[in-house]
């Protein structure tokens, strides 16, 4: 077992780097990684002073899907005491121990801030899913994303039944989901997964100069609504329910600080200095979506 911290969490300059720190394993996935991936997220989520943060792999791959050493557990195992104590701490989802992948991408999407992937080298299996939730994805030129499950005998899992025809269109995620097969970084742009391809040497300073941009010119309580609105309006019956939330947005926001002070920053040609905070300012109507538990 590895000692230490599998997950490096550092701040600077209202960035969080969140860092899988398993690259002599690839940045395989365990229990024990997605227990402090989930807590590093609410880390950064309950700092009123990060605005942004960065997801990354340390090493060669971003994350290589999960650990087979460790496995998987099932009704005709016995639950290893890393089972135990994930169950005992997320619970179940119809009687059964919850995916260890969908807990974490579960809470990346009820992030409060704005998260960008760095993807480096592979990210394949629950690697890939992981990349879904993110607001903002970046890949390297040699970059392979693979979502291999039915290559190794399971369904899709993490939630990337959800996240991923949402974002490529279901003909899209059903071909690479079926087909299993690993995908280039081209491939991976056009399908709309990632926004852009950038040298393998520039995937994590593009990935910061982007969390940075939103860090230092737009309003952390503006960006958090806004996230959310994006997000949790995909599953909205009607264009009514995005038009309610942001109606009273519309009506509450500019009495507070941080509208007196974009306007005055645009005003002067400055960049701004906004004073709210999240989540110490995110509203009470502002989406939570999908929610932090659900059992």
């Amino acid at each position: 077992m590895t000692a230490g911290p599998v997950v490096d969490y550092q701040v600077k300059d209202r960035v969080a780097t969140i860092a899988l720190d398993r690259p002599e394993h690839g940045n395989a996935m365990t229990l024990r990684l997605c227990s402090e991936l989930v807590d590093a997220i609410d880390r950064a989520e309950a700092d009123d002073e990060v605005a942004a943060v960065v997801l990354t792999g340390n090493g060669r791959n971003f994350c290589v899907g999960a650990d087979l050493e460790e496995g998987f557990h099932h009704g005709d195992r016995e639950p290893l005491p890393e089972h135990t104590a994930f169950v005992e701490r997320f619970g179940t989802a119809d009687g059964v121990p919850r995916d260890a992948g969908g807990v974490v991408t579960l809470r990346m999407a009820a992030m409060l801030k704005p998260m960008v992937a760095a993807v480096n080298g592979a990210a394949v299996g629950g690697g890939a899913s992981m990349i879904l939730p993110a607001d903002v994805r970046v890949v390297g030129e040699s970059t392979l994303v693979g979502f291999v499950y039915a290559r190794r005998g399971m369904l899709i899992e993490s939630a990337a039944s959800w996240f991923l025809p949402r974002l490529v269109g279901t003909a899209r995620a059903t071909e690479w989901v079926l087909t299993g097969r690993l995908l280039s970084a081209g491939e991976v742009v056009a399908g709309g997964l990632a926004g852009r391809v950038v040298a393998d040497a520039d995937v994590l300073d593009t990935a910061y100069a982007v969390a940075t941009e939103i860090a230092g010119r737009a309003s952390t309580v503006g960006v958090s609504l806004s996230k959310q609105l994006l997000w949790s309006m995909w599953a909205a019956p009607s264009p009514w329910d995005a038009h309610l939330v942001e109606s009273r947005g519309v009506y509450e926001l500019p009495g507070l600080g941080d509208v007196g002070e974009g306007v005055a920053a645009f005003l002067e040609k400055r960049d701004p200095a906004f004073p709210l905070r999240v989540p110490r300012d995110y509203p009470e109507y502002g989406p939570r979506w999908p929610g932090l538990s659900r059992r």
